[in-house]
């Protein structure tokens, strides 16, 4: 059967003008229709299909069409759950079709490298692992629908503040270890059908412009074969932009920059085969989304909807139960309090902001459940009343709305001050107290966890969280979500404080790799709940850790119980760390996780696959992904502090032959098994000419070399009396890189 690669390409009869043409959006969120190739409608996402029937924009004013609001990225990472999230996928893709959508603009993995960023509600996790695989999961659900995604926002952005402008100042190793390790695992194991670049520039450069990213690493080394797209507006100068590898600049322009286009490619200043390879990327990418679309289809509103729930409920993490305060019985008489039980916060504002086909409230949930419920907001003497009355509080707290949202940063991490006043209050009338979390970005939690003794973070729900929520705190379902994020004791432990604000028109990212956990763990700071935590109403052991070296991974097999009296689904997370490794690396980093159900008494062994690549490190000098040799520690846990095994195994490192130069240090010679011995020989043989015997050693042996490591060999010269040569060194390294080959 035919398929669209195979058929001639329909560009290639079309003038430069035309194939400029293809190359910007026609409206606000639709692609231009020219010869026989047609126009696509893109839209946004990630949690919900935001189809907008009226004016169009990018930040979430305009009106759009009904569709099921899932549970935004950072409630789907606290699930840890790749196949639910590609459940969530296929649906998204199914609405999109019946909604006349041919690209979903989603998902967005960009790390949380601080709890300011205002679109952290968006993101799965501080953490590229977990990023990657569930970002992984999302793409492969939505496009098995006929629909393309749009992994976004490609690269380093980290932050709303002066997005358009601002410059990540980052490392290579970091860029590739943290920030891009997500979106290459997502573009070489699924390949999106576009990748959108971000607003922000790299190291000086634009996304848009920037052929490093969008050429060499996303094309030439990742494979990447779609559509390059730039975020809206994003597009500062589209000549350069489409030189370094930018297809599609959205959203429209009139016409006016495909015009700068063709008069580039008459003038000579840009080739006319770059602009018609791009043309040609955005007619396969019409005809793929061409394909599906005259295939009608629709969705089941209520069946999603349950989705949706079941979804939520996963999500939910159970971050305090001191007394097993939780599940409550349907007997007890409860007081709810504040406003979110009754107007939830479950989505996050912007360009991601859907209009639900409907909504769970909490209380109407929670009173469906329980024999006597009241409802009071704020404090009064009704509240207090009403919580003594009552056999137990929960209380509603969370970030309103306007504190967080696509377009700015917060400037703190805080709760509200009064929603602390009423927790505060309701605790000391009613000990028994649960408090409800609604937010899209990490909040400080220290006194909430001191005053409330049950906590459920909910992050963000989505439309049926209100029924989540009361499923899990009445017990039909056991919590099972595991954070994603630390939860620091103060802002000011966070890795980026100091340096996450523009200043310039620069972010630094001085923290380097230790983001999240892995700057915690580092700096052994104490926070309020770790990356991974999450507990049960139940209780899970853990043994019989192996660990076996295959040729291209590692697997983890260990075996987990259910020690407690409730049917459970337990998280389980492995951790690697590498002591003494040669580069700086965290104490310890997720290489993978798996879950496992059980009910009471039962056990079964959980069999996890690390590959290879997640030992490496980014190599700067040879340019490349490399794994170290050595003795691996290999850990089990509930969380990345909550580690209840440990084994370790021998790994069998990758050969680095970066070569070596004059500015190379003795150290650095000394270290290497084949230079060693030879720089050795060579000391011993200048020895020996200088009339030393053997074993006296001359005045720069083995031992000063060792002394002097520091010293780029180049130098030698200089400290020898004259006694070595620089054609000597020259020699010597040219002798060392030759066995080194």
């Amino acid at each position: 059967m035919e398929t669209v690669t195979e058929r001639t390409d329909p560009t290639t009869a079309l003038t430069t003008a035309e194939q400029a043409a293809l190359g910007s959006g026609e409206t606000f969120w639709s692609t231009k229709a020219v010869g026989d190739i047609p126009s696509i409608v893109l839209t946004d996402g990630p949690h919900g299909v935001r189809k907008q029937s009226g004016s169009a924009d990018h930040v979430g004013i305009g009106a759009s069409e009904p569709a099921t609001c899932f549970p935004p990225a950072v409630a789907l990472g606290q699930s840890w759950d790749p196949e639910l999230v590609r459940q969530i996928g296929e649906a998204l893709g199914t609405e999109s079709r019946a909604l006349g959508v041919g690209v979903l603009l989603g998902p967005g993995v960009n790390i949380k490298r601080d709890p300011r960023c205002g679109r952290n509600f968006e993101y799965f996790s501080e953490d590229p692992l977990i990023s990657g695989v569930l970002g992984a999961a999302w793409v492969a659900g939505v496009q098995s629908r006929g629909v393309g995604a749009s992994l976004k926002h490609f690269a380093a952005n980290n932050a709303e503040d002066d997005r358009m402008r601002a410059s990540s100042q980052v490392d290579e190793r970091t860029l590739r270890e943290i920030y891009l390790r997500a979106f290459e695992r997502i573009v070489t194991r699924e390949q999106p059908w576009t990748v959108m670049c971000s607003y922000n520039r790299i190291n000086g450069v634009y996304a848009a412009e920037n052929e490093w990213l969008l050429s060499t690493v996303l094309r030439d080394e990742w494979g990447f074969d779609g559509v390059v797209v730039s975020d809206w507006g994003a597009v500062r100068d589209r000549v350069s932009a489409v030189a370094a590898g930018l297809d599609l600049e959205m959203p429209a322009t009139g016409g006016v920059t495909d015009t700068e286009v063709s008069a580039a490619v008459e003038s000579g200043a840009l080739d006319a085969a770059v602009v018609a390879r791009a043309a040609a990327r955005v007619a396969r990418l019409a005809a793929k989304v061409s394909e599906h679309a005259g295939k009608s289809t629709s969705f089941d509103v209520d069946e999603h909807h349950d989705l949706a729930r079941a979804a939520a409920a996963r999500a939910i993490v159970l971050l305090k139960n001191d007394g097993d305060l939780l599940p409550l019985s349907p007997a007890s008489s409860v007081a709810v309090i504040g406003s979110f039980a009754t107007d939830p916060r479950y989505q996050g504002g912007g360009s991601s902001h859907v209009n639900p086909t409907r909504l769970d409230i909490p209380l109407d949930e929670i009173r469906s459940r329980a024999a006597s419920v009241s409802h009071v907001d704020g404090i009064t003497e009704d509240t207090l009343e009403a919580a003594r009355a009552a056999d137990v509080a929960v209380v509603f707290l969370g970030l309103p709305a306007a504190e967080e949202s696509e377009g700015f940063d917060r400037t703190h991490i805080d709760l509200p001050e009064e929603q602390m006043q009423l927790l505060a209050a309701v605790v000391q009338a009613q000990p028994r107290t649960v408090a409800v979390l609604s937010h899209g970005g990490v909040v400080r939690l220290d006194t909430v966890a001191e005053l409330a003794p049950a906590i459920l973070d909910g992050a963000l729900l989505g439309q049926g969280g209100g029924a989540a929520i009361a499923d899990v705190l009445f017990g039909a379902v056991n919590p099972s979500g595991r954070l994603t994020e630390t939860v620091p004791a103060r802002l000011q432990d966070c890795p980026g404080y100091l340096n996450f604000t523009p200043e310039d028109g620069q972010i630094r990212y001085g923290e380097r790799i230790f983001v999240g956990y892995r700057w915690y763990d580092a700096r052994d700071l104490e926070v309020t709940f770790p990356f991974g935590h999450g507990l049960s109403y139940t209780s899970f052991g853990y043994s019989d850790l192996a660990v076996h070296e295959g040729t291209h991974e590692l697997t983890v097999r260990v075996t987990v119980t259910n020690t407690g009296n409730r049917l459970g689904r337990e998280v389980v997370q492995i951790y690697a760390s590498l002591p003494g490794s040669r580069v700086s690396r965290p104490p310890r980093w997720l290489v993978g996780f798996g879950d496992v159900t059980l009910a009471p008494g039962d056990r079964r062994a959980v069999d996890i696959t690390v590959p290879r690549d997640e030992l490496a490190y980014w190599d700067a000098g040879s340019a490349r992904w490399t794994v170290e040799a050595g003795e691996y520690s290999v850990y089990a846990g509930s969380s990345s502090r909550d580690l209840r095994l440990h084994a370790t195994i021998g790994v069998t490192g990758d050969t680095v032959t970066t070569p070596f130069t004059l500015d190379s240090t003795l150290g650095e010679l000394l270290a290497d098994p084949v230079a060693a011995p030879i720089l050795a020989a060579a000391m011993s043989e200048l020895g020996q000419s200088d009339g030393q015997s053997e074993g006296q050693g001359a005045g720069l042996g083995t031992d000063m070399i060792r002394m002097l490591a520091s010293i780029p060999i180049g130098r030698i010269t200089s400290f020898s009396g004259g006694s070595v040569s620089h054609q000597q060194v020259a020699q010597l390294i040219g002798e060392v890189n030759r066995q080194r080959s």
